[in-house]
């Protein structure tokens, strides 16, 4: 069965490409409102305002346009209903073109609650979900992006829709429903509300991504409903799974510093973490912890990416380089770097406030792990931090939050110089963490050091204190944290703990 188009309902917030649209409905009868049937009229089309089938012109302000028995029952008839239609003088409507009110960019805009609440739609998803409903005679539209395939299949069948492509843009109507619904339901759950309600992880397929943790693998990038925009990619190859994972990495753990701020990540874990008085120092700083794991890494930085640090990159492989802006010498610089992909940050603002991971066929979502807040730290040993040491411990343990468990961070003076990482042991990952300085030729006498987790033996203590380290910040909470102190006492090592815990798997 094929939809004949002889009569189309037209109202639409964003009128890119309406005109032609309209055009090409040759010989059908169009009835539109407001803003769009006069941008229509002054295409040179002829336009009957919806007020002729209601039998009421618009009323508050323009809320109350198509909510009215004639609009919806032409849009839901069944061939059972013709003659009732047509013994009260409406017509059927063989296809719906709307679209809605921009609510996520006005919730984006910092608007106030009685904008945002102006910009919910409600006749707009309601013809379109009508329409969707009866998509075997009545087609709806819901995209621009969808207007030139529907114009191309309009002419190839002389003004008729087959009922398969009729049922393809009512699935994409349903989707565009639940995705405004989904966006509504998280800005007001999300105010006050523990959790959003479980409608809050309706996504949006944002991308296809060139393969995901193995090339054989497939992989895609979605968007919940009402989130912020994710990464702006100004150049270089397509992103993949892993691209993703390691610019998401290291952008979380360089949006923790102040100062300017490099930090290097491969295969999800920060290699090298450094600040400086400028970026190009901070990332030579960085690259220094461990410059072999360095190659072929993700680099996030926290300022504006200038030419002499492009420069650097210039020589080096990278996998992707993440920034908040590009200069245009920079630009210019990294341009011949065809393969290197250069990411803008994403924004902050909006969206859930929740972090989402899947396990098989379930979400898990999380507050975020807000570690640029936890100050409430005691020094617990006899020996005390210098005020130097404490800047340098304060350093670690933000580097060292963003290591994934069990992970321990050595550093001074603002720079990592040894990382241990993912080890299922925290001696194992003590003992990694001062090969790396090693082999990178890094001196730790004198060096500090950051656990992401209590030691729950004196082992790891002792061991950072052989390779030279003088201050050691971890979590509280152990049954044996006296047993802690009391090593860290017999060993002259400043003991600070922390009252949060910051693994991560």
């Amino acid at each position: 069965m094929k939809i004949k188009i002889r009569t189309a309902l037209i109202s639409v917030f964003d009128k890119t490409g309406v005109a032609d649209l309209a055009k090409a409905l040759v010989g059908a009868r169009l009835y539109s409102t407001g803003g769009t049937a006069r941008a229509l009229r002054e295409a040179g089309l002829e336009v009957a305002d919806v007020s002729e089938l209601t039998g009421f012109p618009e009323m508050l302000g323009g809320r109350v346009k198509t909510l009215h028995p004639h609009i919806h029952a032409g849009i839901l008839a069944g061939a059972e209903h013709s003659e009732e239609l047509r013994a009260r003088g409406v017509p059927e409507m063989d296809l719906v073109v709307v679209n809605f009110y921009p609510f996520e960019k006005i919730v984006a805009s910092a608007a106030s609650e009685e904008e945002i609440a102006e910009n919910i739609d409600i006749g707009g998803p309601a013809m379109v979900r009508a329409a969707a409903k009866n998509h075997a005679r009545t087609a709806v539209l819901t995209s621009p992006e969808d207007y030139p395939a529907f114009i191309g299949d309009l002419r190839k069948n002389k003004g008729e829709i087959s009922a398969e492509k009729s049922r393809i843009l009512a699935a994409k109507a349903f989707v565009a429903v639940a995705h405004l619904d989904a966006a509504i339901a998280n800005y007001f759950s999300g105010r006050g509300a523990k959790f959003p309600a479980d409608s809050f992880l309706h996504v949006r397929k944002q991308m296809d991504l060139s393969y995901g943790e193995n090339p054989h693998q497939r992989a895609a990038c979605y968007q919940p409903a009402g989130a912020a925009s994710g990464y702006g990619q100004l150049q270089g190859a397509p992103l993949s799974y892993n691209n993703m994972l390691d610019a998401q990495a290291a952008a979380d753990t360089v949006r923790l510093f102040s100062r300017p701020a490099a930090v290097i990540v491969k295969h999800g874990n920060p290699c090298g973490a450094a600040t400086a008085g400028n970026l190009r120092a901070a990332f030579l700083r960085a690259r220094r912890c461990d410059p072999l794991s360095a190659f072929g890494g993700v680099v996030a930085v926290n300022r504006t990416l200038q030419e002499d640090l492009a420069e650097e990159f210039a020589e080096l492989f990278l996998e992707a380089v993440v920034a908040p802006q590009v200069s245009p010498e920079a630009k210019r610089v990294l341009a011949s770097s065809q393969r290197l992909r250069l990411l803008l940050t994403p924004g902050e603002g909006g969206g859930l406030g929740f972090e989402v991971r899947s396990v098989r066929n379930l979400f898990l979502a999380q507050t975020p792990d807000t570690v640029e807040r936890d100050r409430r730290r005691e020094s617990v040993s006899q020996k005390k931090p210098s005020a130097a040491q404490l800047r340098d411990l304060a350093f670690a343990w933000r580097v060292a939050a963003r290591v994934k468990s069990n992970a321990v961070v050595i550093a001074r003076q603002g720079a990592t110089l040894g990382i241990g990482a993912g080890q299922m042991s925290r001696v194992d990952a003590a003992r990694l963490a001062c090969e790396k300085a090693a082999r990178a030729k890094h001196k730790t006498e004198g060096a500090v050091a950051a656990s992401d987790g209590f030691f729950p033996f004196p082992d790891s203590l002792e061991l950072l204190a052989a390779a030279g380290i003088t201050a050691v910040i971890q979590p509280s909470g152990s049954k044996k944290d006296e047993q802690i102190i009391a090593a860290a006492d017999k060993l002259g090592v400043a003991l600070v703990f922390s009252p949060t815990r910051h693994f991560r798997h």
